[in-house]
């Protein structure tokens, strides 16, 4: 059975502030984008480690409306990702060797991340650095990727774990040189919809006085005191 994740009363609570058109999937989405705000996610690192994330109910309609927008994109874009054309700009070289088959991929130098070695015949270059901005449980998807892509075998049970065997099953011996420059694109475009470097500021807030569950878990604060000046979704 279907059941959605928000509760009528912080169904009610939005609809009050932000108007009577507000659903729950914009409330959703508002989650949604609120969770990938750069400020957001450094200022209160340490409590989302160990507990479960709390929000704000912001002050203005049209804050709200910036958050649920650009959640949507982000939701939009993250589901659908595999659909994603290769991103502009970046490189790609040994192609015409017809060897895709990977190993281990890694930078060329400690730091140096403008440039993965996919094999030892293909060079991806150019990826732009903003592009590790879009992290993913504390490492950037692009490195998440690169780690989980790879032959190993575990020390314990020794099972052998080899990504290539998901390329020969969907028929595409390109399908992981493919992937991670689809995720190149997933996170520049992701760096891009919350703003860092964008041009519109949201102020927020801390000291909760109030706590309104979202649903069993997952609480939305209200009556918070400003603090400082968040960088934003353009």
């Amino acid at each position: 059975m279907r059941r959605d994740g928000i509760s009528d009363f912080i169904l009610a609570r939005a609809q009050k502030a932000y108007g009577k058109v507000v659903t729950k999937e914009d409330i959703f989405y508002y989650v949604y984008g609120f969770l990938h705000h750069p400020g957001y996610r450094s200022r209160f690192a340490n409590d989302l480690k160990k507990t479960l994330p709390r929000l704000p109910l912001v002050d203005e309609p049209k804050d709200f409306w910036a958050f649920s927008k650009a959640g949507r994109q982000l939701a939009e874009l993250h589901l659908n990702y595999e659909s994603l054309p290769f991103p502009a700009g970046v490189v790609v070289s040994g192609e015409e060797s017809g060897h895709f088959r990977v190993e281990k991929m890694r930078f060329p130098k400690k730091g140096e991340k403008d440039s993965i070695l996919f094999n030892s015949q293909i060079t991806i270059s150019n990826i732009p650095l903003e592009a590790y901005e879009y992290t993913v449980n504390g490492k950037s998807a692009i490195e998440w990727v690169m780690e989980r892509y790879q032959v190993s075998v575990d020390k314990d049970s020794g099972i052998r774990n080899d990504a290539n065997d998901w390329a020969k099953e969907v028929g595409d011996e390109r399908y992981v040189l493919g992937l991670v420059l689809r995720v190149i694109g997933l996170s520049l475009e992701t760096v891009g919809i919350v703003g860092v470097a964008g041009s519109y500021f949201l102020k927020t807030y801390i000291n909760v006085e109030e706590s309104i569950p979202i649903n069993d878990g997952w609480q939305i604060r209200t009556h918070w005191h400003c603090f400082d000046d968040w960088r934003g979704f353009s």
